[in-house]
């Protein structure tokens, strides 16, 4: 066996040997077609899921009659319940098989969204998120394990494919259902949603996903104090992260408990992993080749990506005064080039070295961010489309020639074990990008306006000028010449304040384009990828 195939993780090494237990389908038949259209609907829904409560939490807590600190517990519980079933999705799948963990998490899902909207308080609704994000948390690990371990090797590129595409398309697909949603119908369906969507993939799942025997012999080779450390550290940390910026980070002691208990849990997590003869991931093996290089740019990508996808939407509720759906008209018209690029793309990856596709792509969404610097004040849908677009092109180059690299670089058997961490990988990489987003625009924002105010002298002309057209248009509605001027003053606060928020976001897309570039090092890092055989020229 290459080295490169050697198993990394304790449930590699145990599911190697049943390897042929697990044939492959074939591809003139349609439960391999089921099968991948059941696991890009566990994707889509895991992704979108998380981003329509994010555009919803407004709707949301004004449906639970919740405040703003406590409506803010909404989404974080969601990410909770997705990070526990990341780290454990590769043990249920191991034991119970990936068909029968799937099944249990639509059913999960399934039973969330249909009750949370009849919460009768806050807390019942965050139980169900709770749920809700357990549920979907197995779709996207368990997504690679099902197209590395049983599609026909011809087509496990075109799976890995339309997997990346997902990540695009939940994204900015999401503001127009919720948009759409509260327009039209009501908060509730915010959740109802997925009750459509899982009886489609339930059958799918069910027909296109084999039957794998319970080994219950696995339990004992798994690394079960590993899987508490990491669930336990690791749901602490995104918690951590996701209040960190309403809470003042350091300023409040939740977050600094929060955060210093997840570090001294994950710690003791690695320490385990260097001393257990059966780890849950060999940490030594995972520094050998590109694998660590290749995990990190994931966490890099989904950073940007969910940077920019903070960006965007805030700037157009702050400064153009949009609502979702109108939010929702830029952000679809980036998510339609995936649908044309995902299966070419796969062909051609297929064909050469996935090193430079990925590079291309993190040059494309680096001049993009760079393009979206351009930004002023009277930017609106049209003028977000050029650089956005392209944007969207090379996080589709980036994130799927990204994935067909990782799939070089381990055994199928570890299928389920990497699909954790790529999950994990990714929560905490968009959770990183909007927390630091989130916090950076916040601390500009404070910065630029400060430094505006410097250069505004109450007694020079323009000032006044100013000043005396804004008095002139609050004049024509009221006869008080006092109350005019304290308007006009007003607007001149708020004209500051936007021009503050506008360079902050500026700064926003800078950040964003030093990630690109930095990500675009990490490429250069990397050796060629080793052979396998989902990447011959034909078959």
């Amino acid at each position: 066996m290459s080295q490169h195939l050697a198993p990394l993780t304790a449930a590699g090494k145990a599911l190697h040997g049943f390897a042929g237990s697990h044939p492959r389908l074939t591809a003139d038949s349609l439960r391999p077609y089921a099968g991948i259209l059941g696991v890009l609907i566990g994707s889509i829904i895991g992704t979108l899921s998380s981003r329509v409560t994010t555009f919803g939490l407004l709707d949301l807590r004004g449906g639970l009659h919740a405040g703003f600190d406590e409506g803010a517990w909404i989404t974080t519980s969601f990410g909770i319940g997705q990070m526990i079933a990341g780290v454990a999705s590769p043990y249920a799948g191991a034991i119970l098989g990936v068909r029968r963990v799937l099944l249990l998490g639509m059913a999960l899902m399934f039973t969330s969204s249909l009750l949370a909207p009849l919460s009768p308080n806050l807390n019942a609704f965050l139980a169900m998120q709770v749920m809700g994000g357990i549920g979907s948390g197995t779709f996207i690990p368990l997504t690679i394990s099902f197209v590395v371990r049983n599609l026909p090797a011809r087509l496990v590129m075109y799976g890995i494919a339309l997997y990346a595409m997902n990540s695009e398309l939940s994204q900015n697909v999401a503001a127009s259902l919720e948009g759409w949603y509260t327009e039209t119908g009501s908060w509730h369906w915010i959740d109802w949603q997925y009750c459509a969507a899982l009886p489609v993939m339930f059958a799918c799942i069910w027909f296109g996903v084999p039957k794998e025997t319970i080994n219950m012999g696995l339990a004992r080779d798994l690394d079960w104090p590993g899987l508490a450390y990491a669930t336990i550290g690791f749901a602490l940390l995104y918690a951590g992260l996701d209040q960190g910026n309403r809470l003042d980070w350091i300023g409040s002691g939740l977050i600094v408990g929060l955060l210093l208990s997840g570090g001294l849990v994950t710690l003791a997590f690695i320490g385990r992993e260097i001393a257990t003869p059966r780890p849950f991931l060999n940490l030594t093996k995972l520094l050998r080749g590109n694998l660590l290089l290749l995990v990190l740019l994931l966490a890099g990508f989904r950073f940007i990506i969910l940077s920019t996808a903070y960006i965007i939407p805030t700037y157009l509720q702050t400064v153009q005064n949009f609502r979702e759906l109108q939010v929702g008209d830029v952000l679809l018209w980036i998510a339609l080039p995936q649908l044309a690029i995902a299966l070419p793309l796969a062909a051609l990856l297929r064909r050469i070295d996935g090193r430079w596709i990925l590079a291309l792509g993190s040059v494309l969404i680096g001049v993009a961010c760079w393009m979206a610097t351009g930004l002023t004040s009277d930017w609106a849908t049209a003028d977000f489309l050029p650089s956005q677009i392209l944007q969207a092109i090379g996080q589709s180059f980036a994130l799927t020639a990204l994935l067909s690299l990782i799939i070089r670089s381990f055994n199928p058997a570890d299928a389920l074990a990497i699909g954790s961490l790529l999950q994990i990988s990714r929560l905490f990489g968009g959770e990183l990008g909007t927390a630091f987003m989130q916090t950076f625009v916040r601390v500009r924002e404070q910065i630029h306006s400060n430094l505006v105010g410097l250069h505004i002298d109450s007694l020079a002309t323009q000032t006044a000028d100013r000043l005396a057209e804004y008095q002139g248009a609050v004049a024509a509605h009221t006869a008080d010449a006092a109350e005019a001027a304290g308007r006009a003053a007003k607007l001149l606060a708020t004209t500051v304040a936007q021009q503050a928020a506008v360079l902050s976001y500026i700064d926003g897309f800078l950040a964003a384009a030093g990630g690109a570039f930095l990500c675009l090092l990490l490429v250069a890092l990397m050796r060629p990828p080793p052979p396998s055989p989902f990447f011959l020229n034909k078959g």
